[in-house]
């Protein structure tokens, strides 16, 4: 599987942005998908995950009531919707599909594949 992130940018806080990051080899339906976020010196943090029918979505508590994780299998692509940034939202997104492990969905190693990264920049 490979995974392309977009929809990153510069935005200020209070603003909205969403992130697509879209499949491409084996079916993207079968995987469960996550975002991460990497903010600048710190680790990689999960951010939300949704299951491969897209019935389930579990946020981290910082993002939780302003981001929505959701999915279009028919498109081969999960969505993050980040309204209310925040400056400390400011991070490389990255997503990230898994295939067998959602019970680590919150650890980098609960995932098989992952795109490159979205820069979010909020601003004040």
């Amino acid at each position: 599987v490979q995974l392309q992130a977009s929809g990153g940018g510069l935005v200020q806080a209070g603003g909205s942005l969403r992130l697509s990051c879209t499949a491409s080899g084996r079916t993207h339906s079968s995987y469960y998908m996550g975002w991460f976020r990497q903010a600048p010196g710190k680790e990689r943090d999960f951010v939300a995950v949704i299951t491969s029918s897209g019935a389930s979505t579990i946020y981290a508590d910082s993002v939780k009531g302003r981001f929505t994780i959701s999915r279009d299998n028919a498109k081969s692509t999960v969505y993050l919707q980040m309204n209310t940034l925040k400056l400390e939202d400011t991070a490389v997104y990255y997503c990230a599909a898994g295939g067998s492990s959602f019970g680590l969905y919150r650890l980098r190693r609960g995932y098989d594949y992952w795109g490159q990264g979205t820069l979010v920049t909020v601003s004040s």
